[in-house]
């Protein structure tokens, strides 16, 4: 069901004040028990009640339960919802058909809910009836079939159960994105990135063929010039396009023998960014998502602050690995 965007544009602006914004760079200046105190006065996390440093999680996790009813109560449309909240559907029902091939428990392994109750495809796993999704999602139905086929057969890998979820989740959200260009700008960008990604830590172009994901704009013939034998051929496979500094920056990591970090928080700022360079021209439904980016990326940054303020790590280092979180 659509939703008023202009009311919905009304609430986001009321609650804008409530953003950490710059803050979160000042905290990564104190000690871990002094940006505690400073977030917790902050009001993050709803009102979540945590002991001591030791327990920010809670608070993160808080954070996250309140952006998702946000995110189901305002989202203009299915389109939007799904963008956010599908991805951990697919992650669940991955989750829920591993620990029962396995005989163990899925708790540990199960994310928040999408948009699809957890407990629901619980049932549907323990019942082996998957029936239920054809209509509501039937990528998600593809995926647990195909999954369930590949447990039964010998020596499946966890890699390719993965891919199977990671493949048709990208469809579902291409196809979910239906006519919102600006949702599926991004998401095919997402994916450019991720299939890059991919190439990356693959090292043999025939592996990462089999890991791509659909949808993107990069195809195998253009994702195959990074494999060039020739450096400089490889390292300009995608020069001209919008990603050459971002397929630079693997190669240097690369060159280094370095973790692709950089490249990765390429991919983790690149929906804020988008919106922020556009942020006085928002309209439609745009502000409800720069707004949901922004939480998600300062949520998320302040997981980085106090993994790194707990293990000791220098205020340059803990801001050098901080996400854009926008204005």
């Amino acid at each position: 069901m659509a939703l008023d965007v202009t009311y919905t544009n009304g609430v986001i602006a009321a609650r804008d004040k409530f953003l950490l914004k710059d803050r979160i760079s000042r905290f990564a200046e104190l000690s871990a028990e002094e940006a505690f105190r400073a977030l917790v006065e902050s009001g993050f996390g709803g009102g979540e009640t945590a002991a001591n440093v030791y327990d920010y999680e809670k608070l993160v996790a808080a954070e996250e339960r309140l952006l998702d009813e946000f995110i189901l109560e305002y989202a203009p449309s299915d389109a939007e919802r799904a963008y956010f909240l599908s991805p951990r559907d697919f992650h669940n029902l991955k989750a829920l058909l591993k620990a029962a091939h396995l005989n163990e428990s899925a708790e540990k392994m199960l994310a928040p809910d999408g948009e699809i109750p957890a407990k629901e495809l619980e049932k549907m796993v323990k019942d082996g009836d998957f029936s239920p999704l054809a209509q509501r999602n039937p990528e998600l139905y593809g995926a647990a079939k195909e999954a369930t086929a590949l447990f039964e057969s010998e020596n499946v890998s966890g890699a390719e159960i993965g891919a199977v979820f990671e493949k048709a989740n990208a469809r579902r959200q291409y196809k979910a994105a239906g006519k919102n260009r600006t949702l599926k700008k991004l998401l095919e960008k997402k994916i450019d990135m991720i299939n890059l990604l991919t190439a990356f830590r693959a090292g043999e172009e025939s592996i990462a063929k089999s890991k791509y994901l659909p949808c993107g704009t990069l195809g195998e013939k253009t994702l195959s010039g990074i494999f060039a034998e020739d450096k400089e051929t490889a390292e300009n496979a995608l020069k001209g396009t919008a990603y050459d500094g971002f397929v630079k920056s693997c190669f240097a990591a690369k060159s280094k023998g370095l973790p692709l970090t950089e490249a990765e928080k390429l991919l983790d700022s690149f929906e804020t960014e988008y919106f922020f360079e556009k942020r006085y021209e928002l309209k439609n439904k745009e502000p409800f998502l720069y707004y949901i980016f922004r939480r998600k990326t300062e949520i998320a940054n302040i997981r980085i602050v106090f993994v790194c303020l707990l293990a000791g790590l220098k205020e340059q280092d803990i801001k050098r690995r901080l996400r854009n979180g926008g204005a």
